[in-house]
């Protein structure tokens, strides 16, 4: 692992009785992901998954918001640095062409997001804020999400022309019909309007969030172990056999293509858009 900044910078780790707690870290940044915040999320989940005693994972962010996404603008942004990867695929850095993203995508962002998804114990997502493009993913592969009266999801990177986020659900959390017009129009779903989609399981007033919350994880961590992994794998499998990994495969293809194009056209893979500019562009069409 990269020597600069300690995991726990990042992503902290803590344990209440039967309920781990992973916590993102950088709220000067909204929780942006860059890679070593994704890796630490990942050892992290490793950690919870080898505890016993852990029966429930939470995954929640410090600060106003959840996740902003994946980090494509702040001064910490480490694209093109090396790490000790979780997956078999080979490194990024040094790659030419699409193969620099692909690579890295592969494990960093479907890769991962994979792995969390099949975690074998329950996992909730406590989102409160913004949950923009990348944040969606960390709270997608979550089995539960408790989201508080003030959060709000978002997947705008078609303004970048690209088919939406790496970890492609949309279809699955909402209807097809709404998906295309939540990536369509780029602009917020407030929490209310997700759990009436079916996207979010509770919300609740901010102030109570983490009470409901950690409420919920130790009634759940009553069932027995096995039945709950169990249970998960076969809401899991029956997801898939829809054509959901299906799916994200063909998007992915997508998404790269769309990265190629952009590098092609403009010299930018992301077509122009930095953090800020993706932000403002999102203020300005909603405005």
């Amino acid at each position: 692992m990269n020597p600069q900044q300690p995991d726990d910078e990042v992503v902290r780790y803590e344990v209440q009785g039967p309920v781990a707690l992973v916590t993102m870290q950088r709220p000067e940044y909204h929780n942006a992901q860059n890679s070593r915040m994704t890796y630490a999320l990942d050892a992290a989940f490793r950690r919870a998954c080898d505890d016993d005693e852990v029966k429930v994972i939470v995954l929640r962010g410090a600060g106003r918001h959840f996740s902003a996404g994946h980090d494509i603008g702040t001064p910490e942004r480490d694209i093109h640095q090396s790490f000790d990867r979780a997956s078999l695929w080979y490194d990024h850095v040094n790659k030419p062409g699409g193969e620099f993203l692909y690579a890295r995508e592969q494990e960093v962002y479907l890769g991962m997001c994979r792995r969390w998804r099949d975690i074998p114990k329950p996992t909730i997502a406590m989102v409160q804020g913004a949950c923009i493009a990348g944040g969606l993913m960390l709270a997608w592969v979550c089995d539960l999400i408790v989201a508080s009266d003030d959060a709000y999801f978002a997947d705008p990177v078609v303004r970048m022309g690209i088919p939406g986020v790496e970890y492609f659900a949309h279809v699955h959390e909402l209807n097809p019909r709404i998906a295309k017009e939540f990536l369509f129009l780029g602009e917020r779903m407030g929490a209310e309007r997700a759990y009436q989609m079916g996207m979010v399981n509770k919300v609740v007033p901010r102030d109570v969030l983490e009470d409901v919350t950690l409420d919920m994880a130790r009634r759940v961590a009553q069932m027995p172990r096995l039945g709950l992994q169990l249970t998960k794998q076969a809401v899991n499998n029956a997801e898939d056999l829809m054509g959901k990994r299906a799916t994200m495969d063909m998007v992915f293809g997508l998404h790269h293509f769309a990265h190629a194009h952009n590098e092609l056209v403009s010299g930018d893979r992301l077509g122009g858009y930095d953090a800020r500019g993706m932000a403002d562009s999102q203020r300005r069409t909603e405005a």
